[in-house]
């Protein structure tokens, strides 16, 4: 049946709409046949139904007007256009596509890539295809994808939680989709009325309802106009009362246009529209209200006297309504109140929720529809400390349906992965659609910038968003010179100006510590030494430990100042061991105080062997060399353990003059300082306060006395091999 007749059959006067419900399409593809009027097949099971009943038929409309089945054609058959499967890999491999170089991949930066300029690179259209690394995660979402699975994935900011919500959207048939529209209800205007259709239907039916009520208020104003004319007509020339007459006109005109408004009524409010989408919808709804989420209802000032707005047109869908057939994506869940996180509990359990006033001195919390459909997959996100004020039971619900993932912070280094981080350059310049393309050698030092990022040998940094954030501040430094590509040099400069708060507070730190001589990189001192720390999570600084030993009126204590924390007083209890066993002198007789100069709240135990080292030298009074800087943990038995942030501490003793860095050498490996530093300073990596001992201490008899005794005392602890592993401490 064609449109045309469709509209043509549906202007006969006294027509109503059809009493069953409004057919859509089942989880299959298909049509829902079963039609009922006295309820909805909800499922209780708690995770994303994929098959539901429509929702009630429309409210009966008085007089006549368009049949909206009719309206849209019921047996018009919608193009399906093409969509991901959700069998598809996400993430394709750029060798697919470009000429690789297989002789020389495995020591190529680029991978063996082929490739002048990224501009050779080609990019991916699909966005499940940009993604890089997260294999783990990438197989939960394809699971999820398929079967309609709620996930959580917690990690660091900018380990790609977004996107893989956004293609875990592109994955999920469009065929389900769905528009809603929302009725005035004649019985109760303040409960509308909600329906679904297939997607494209909804824009057509409010059409053809304003069609309609166009047509019915063009014959209202004409019969209006004739009533009018004949009222003025008789006034004028049988009465010979004009005044009379033109009051009886505006009543007249007045009473018309109150009955207007019933036709505004009747038009139903498209409440999700949903013929444009090209995939599954995606809603972000980190930070929303609850209005914004959960849907609202606008006050009306003017509620009275025919001037009011009805109810179901002051309906505002909310996210959960919005990403129906969808991916529902909140990041930071633990900002969302706990009452709004009850609600999206209630729409998850249910799959529909019903839009009411979210503000109680609203005339919006009056209104309450129907159940409007939200059957959406959640993909909840955040960091660690998200899950703290994140409701148990909504937790519950998404583990118990569905999956929980934590982000990977790096990935194996491999040709593929560098070949696909060179793709990634591309990808954000595309995506900029302002910067110039990078040369091979610009790209060449992002990736090497991505290995130093990561923190580890043979492994790249997964953090994209900051590694996006230096591709385009290069890009903005040769846009800036109107150069046609952005060269090596370009991303060098990036790398300074875009250096974090914490590391522009390092460095300031440094210039100010040079003009009051706070720290010393020649020279001896007794009980001084230079120690290493991070600040934040990549600037490294150099924090001098002091220490000094005095009699004790009572038991012999260790005393550490400096705005110490709970990790680093710790720390120094397990120092104290140490210094009781290779110590000649009583420590009970003693109290040993230690100072971290100008500390400001070292968090950890990477000063362990610093504070050993200090604490020793003053007790035996050999003087420390000036010149070396040092980092490590250490156990109660004096072996040095791995730390975290070696190469920006190695970095921040090389600003400062040092000529000599002990470093763990479980960490060894771990170390990718730039090449300006390399020729600056020499790492002495060590296994055992021994070993620091023999490197920092002035004073070759006394030294050595004491390096004999703690070989002595150790027996054969010397003589293990040292373990490579271990997990370093957090600085």
């Amino acid at each position: 049946m064609s449109n045309d007749k469709d509209a043509q059959d549906s202007n006969h006067a006294g027509e109503i709409p059809p009493e069953e419900p409004a057919t859509g399409p089942s989880a299959d593809g298909g049509t829902d046949a079963e039609s009922s009027d006295a309820g909805r097949d909800i499922s209780r099971s708690g995770g994303p139904r994929e098959d539901r009943r429509e929702s009630d038929r429309p409210p009966e409309r008085e007089g006549p007007g368009p049949d909206p089945q009719e309206a849209v054609g019921k047996d018009e058959e919608t193009e399906e256009e093409p969509t991901s499967t959700i069998d598809d890999a996400l993430g394709s491999d750029v060798d697919e596509d470009m000429e690789v170089d297989e002789e020389i991949a495995d020591e190529d930066l680029l991978g063996g890539l082929k490739v002048d300029a990224s501009a050779e690179i080609e990019v991916p259209d699909r966005l499940v295809d940009q993604v890089i690394g997260q294999d783990h995660a990438r197989d939960i979402v394809l699971k999820a994808a398929k079967q309609r699975r709620h996930v959580m994935m917690i990690g660091s900011p900018g380990t790609g939680k977004s996107m893989l919500a956004k293609a875990m959207s592109q994955l999920l048939p469009k065929e389900d989709l769905q528009d809603v529209l929302v009725y005035h209800n004649p019985d109760d205007g303040n409960e509308p009325k909600v329906r679904t259709v297939p997607t494209g239907k909804g824009e057509q039916i409010v059409e053809a309802h304003k069609e309609e009520a166009r047509k019915r208020n063009q014959m209202r104003t004409f019969i209006m106009w004739i009533i009018i004319a004949l009222i003025l007509g008789y006034s004028l020339i049988i009465v010979r009362q004009l005044l009379l007459g033109i009051l009886a006109a505006g009543i007249i005109y007045l009473a018309f246009r109150y009955m207007s408004r019933g036709n505004d009524a009747m038009v139903p409010n498209l409440l999700v529209d949903t013929a444009n989408q090209q995939t599954a919808p995606f809603e972000d709804a980190t930070g929303a209200h609850a209005g914004a989420l959960l849907g609202d209802v606008r006050h009306d000032p003017f509620q009275s006297g025919g001037m009011e707005t009805p109810s179901h047109d002051r309906v505002e869908a909310g996210a959960i309504h919005k990403s129906n057939k969808g991916v529902l994506y909140i990041d930071e869940m633990n900002t969302l109140d706990i009452r709004s996180q009850q609600k999206l509990m209630t729409a998850i359990q249910e799959g529909e929720f019903s839009i009411t006033g979210q503000s109680e001195r609203s005339s919006g919390a009056m209104v309450q529809t129907e159940p409007v459909p939200c059957d959406f997959i959640m993909v909840a996100a955040g960091n660690l400390d998200a899950m703290e004020n994140m409701h148990p039971a909504l937790r519950s619900r998404i583990k118990g349906y569905g999956y929980e993932v934590y982000m990977d912070d790096t990935i194996d280094d491999t040709p593929e992965m560098r070949r696909k981080y060179a793709r990634f350059v591309a990808q954000e310049v595309e995506n900029d659609g302002r910067l110039p393309h990078f040369t091979r050698e610009a790209m060449e030092e992002i990736i090497l910038e991505a290995q130093r990022r990561a923190g580890r040998k043979d492994h790249l940094t997964l953090e994209l968003r900051d590694l996006g954030g230096l591709v385009r501040v290069a890009g903005d430094i040769a846009r800036a010179e109107n150069k046609e590509f952005t060269e090596r040099e370009d991303v060098l400069e990036a790398k300074n100006r875009s250096r974090s708060i914490e590391q522009q507070l390092a460095d300031e730190h440094i210039e100010h510590r040079k003009d009051y001589d706070v720290t010393i990189n020649e020279g001896a001192v007794v009980g001084r030494v230079n120690g290493l720390a991070v600040l934040g999570e990549d600037s490294g600084i150099v924090m001098p430990v002091m220490a000094e030993v005095a009699p004790s009126h009572g038991p012999g204590e260790v005393y550490a100042t400096g705005n110490l924390q709970e990790m680093a007083e710790e720390s120094v209890l397990n120092v104290s061991a140490i210094i009781k066993k290779y110590s000649d002198v009583n420590l009970s007789e003693r109290d040993v105080h230690i100072q971290f100069v100008q500390a400001d709240g070292v968090d950890g135990d990477s000063a362990s062997i610093t504070i050993a080292t200090a604490v020793i030298s003053t007790l035996e009074d050999i003087p420390i060399n000036q010149n070396v800087a040092m980092t490590g943990s250490l156990s109660v038995r004096g072996d040095v353990l791995p730390v975290g942030g070696v190469t920006h501490k190695i970095e921040a003793a090389a600003k400062v003059g040092m000529d000599k860095v002990i470093i763990p050498a479980a960490n060894q490996q771990d170390v990718m300082i730039e090449d300006e530093y390399k020729d600056q300073i020499e790492i002495i990596p060590v296994t055992h306060i021994s070993e620091v001992l023999d490197v920092a201490l002035e004073g070759e008899a006394d030294k050595e006395t004491l390096i004999d005794r703690l070989k002595s005392i150790t027996g054969n602890a010397l003589d293990q091999d040292p373990s490579p592993g271990g997990s370093p401490s957090p600085q």
